[in-house]
């Protein structure tokens, strides 16, 4: 098996990839993540996830190389990281008793031959009504400030859902492993 880089300094994603017990280093890609004028959200996130494989190929020549990026939606508006309390408040507040959609787009690169794999997973998150003091309280408690959204799904965040819908829980998180899993055996590469 060729060794994994995974192109992100996402512990959150790290992690993830770590419940598929194969070794992996990571790197994180610098790439330009400015959206391109008219471009849909899903295109934006199948870009940057192979445009941050890409951008490893040099370094790591001899390498499968895990690619992610993740937005969310809500109605036509791309929410991004908030980096701070009152972006993240603001988000959250018109996130209340609506839907919010997660698109993450993944790419596995194969450095050796040039093959890659992109996709996007999407997953809902339909948000309880939140009031501003239990907004405050969740902000302040998790500070999710680096997260698309402004809560992260595998701490306090859930306790904003209603209810969540999608086909792998784990795109939620920023790295969707079942739909990995189908990239990396379609590379030859066994898991278990």
């Amino acid at each position: 098996m060729p060794p994994l880089v995974l192109a992100s300094s996402s512990p959150y994603r790290r992690e993830l990839l770590e419940r598929l017990r194969l070794p992996f280093t990571w790197s994180a890609p610098a790439i330009d993540e400015t959206r391109h004028p008219q471009e849909s959200a899903e295109r934006l996130v199948r870009r940057l996830a192979l445009e941050k494989a890409q951008a490893l190929a040099t370094l790591h020549p001899n390498h499968l190389i895990i690619g992610s990026d993740q937005v969310a939606v809500l109605g036509e508006q791309i929410l991004g990281k908030p980096h701070g309390f009152e972006r993240a408040r603001s988000q959250l507040l018109a996130a209340s008793g609506t839907s919010v959609s997660f698109l993450t787009g993944l790419a596995l690169l194969n450095s050796v031959t040039g093959n890659y794999q992109v996709d996007c997973v999407p997953f809902t998150v339909h948000f309880r009504e939140l009031d501003e003091a239990r907004i405050s309280r969740y902000l302040e408690a998790e500070r999710p400030y680096d997260c698309a959204g402004s809560f992260k799904a595998e701490g306090l965040g859930v306790s904003l859902f209603r209810a969540t819908e999608g086909s792998d829980a784990t795109s939620l998180v920023g790295l969707p492993l079942i739909r990995l899993v189908d990239m990396l055996l379609a590379e030859g590469v066994q898991i278990p």
